[in-house]
């Protein structure tokens, strides 16, 4: 072998005889122990250890392939420019099983925050070709008798991902989001999702962060054992914050079962905060979403936009929050669900145009 190969191999960049191919280049591999293949980089069971890998300030990707399988594990991203890739979109699956009204190991209940299957918690963060699910049945839950509801605060609030404190300049393509309630959490930072899906029911998108979706399913998911099936959105942007979700040539479809007029495009939360005089709504939070350019099915209610309660000041904890008090916009639906929205309001042209990807994700270029 040449100096120039055996640097090659030591990059990962060719295969050693009889392994298998790592190419484009990667730092590390992701694969179960009974998958024979050997690779010319480290290889790991747990995504953790990989993550562990990475450099603690690295300046340039950290890139792990992640092979086919299911991977079961809660994984917390804590270090910059760590890339997940994977080999399969719907057979490299990073999974986890958690739900707020659960117990977890420490013996009590996991609560939404606790749930993510994956937290990202650095900047520059990339995940591409693989999924990210919370392995828990919402639907059998919620169906069977005794089963955990959404108005009890220990509920099947169950997510996927969240981008936690930390996270900027988050990117995903090509990946599958799946849960049932609360599934992605983009809570800080700004993020960019193209041509991914993401399935739930229940404020199955929602947090402060900036996000931009561009050419994504968006699936609502059915919940028979409520009148309402969903409500997409609900976005708790700051006030001071210019965007909150952005959807550009977005699709929004439904499962089978999923009724007809009974999914909101959103509501808006505003969790609570302490003050002198209290615990209550933070009026700080006034969620921001707009739809541009998508196309929706007819399970899509014909207000378009809905309430939500927080606790008030005087303490009443069904204080109620219009989405005409929120920052709710549409432009240019189409498809079976698209309507003269009741709440919310339709935006110009020049209006939608300024929602493009470059003012929502300002100083990233992206």
């Amino acid at each position: 072998m040449t100096m120039v190969s055996r640097r090659a191999v030591a990059a990962g960049l060719l295969l050693l005889p009889g392994v298998a191919s790592a190419a484009p280049r990667y730092d590390a591999v992701l694969k179960r122990p009974d998958d024979p293949r050997r690779f010319a980089v480290p290889t790991y069971e747990k995504l953790s250890a990989a993550v562990a890998a990475a450099p603690a300030n690295g300046t340039r990707p950290f890139r792990i392939l992640v092979a086919k399988g299911v991977f079961d594990e809660q994984v917390v991203i804590d270090k910059p420019f760590v890339h997940l890739i994977g080999e399969s979109r719907t057979g490299s699956i990073v999974t986890h099983l958690a739900a707020s009204g659960l117990t977890a190991p420490d013996g009590k209940r996991w609560g939404t925050f606790r749930t993510p299957t994956l937290f990202v918690r650095a900047p520059d963060f990339s995940a591409r070709n693989l999924t990210i699910r919370n392995a828990f049945d919402g639907l059998a839950e919620m169906t069977r008798p005794g089963g955990l509801h959404s108005h009890d605060g220990g509920g099947p609030q169950a997510v996927a991902l969240m981008l936690d404190k930390g996270s900027d300049r988050a990117r995903f393509t090509e990946i599958d989001i799946l849960s049932y309630q609360d599934t992605l959490f983009p809570d800080a930072g700004r993020s960019l999702f193209e041509r991914c899906l993401i399935a739930g029911s229940y404020d199955f998108i929602f947090g402060a962060g900036r996000t931009f979706f561009r050419d994504c399913e968006i699936r609502s998911l059915p919940r028979p054992v409520d009148p309402v099936d969903g409500y997409v959105v609900a976005p708790s942007t700051p006030i001071d914050q210019p965007f909150g979700f952005v959807f550009k040539d977005c699709r929004l479809t439904k499962a089978a079962g999923t009724a007809r007029r009974s999914v909101y495009l959103g509501r808006p939360w505003r969790p609570s905060s302490q003050f002198p005089d209290g615990h209550y709504g933070d009026p700080r939070f006034v969620g921001a979403s707009a739809f541009i350019d998508c196309w929706m099915d007819d399970h899509v209610a014909p207000e378009g936009w809905t309430q939500m309660w927080y606790t008030g000041k005087d303490g009443d904890p069904r204080t109620m929050l219009q989405p005409e008090d929120a920052r709710f916009s549409q432009y240019g639906s189409k498809g079976p669900g698209a309507a003269a929205f009741r709440r919310g309001r339709a935006l110009t042209a020049a209006e939608a145009r300024a929602m493009g990807v470059r003012a929502v994700l300002a100083g990233w270029s992206v």
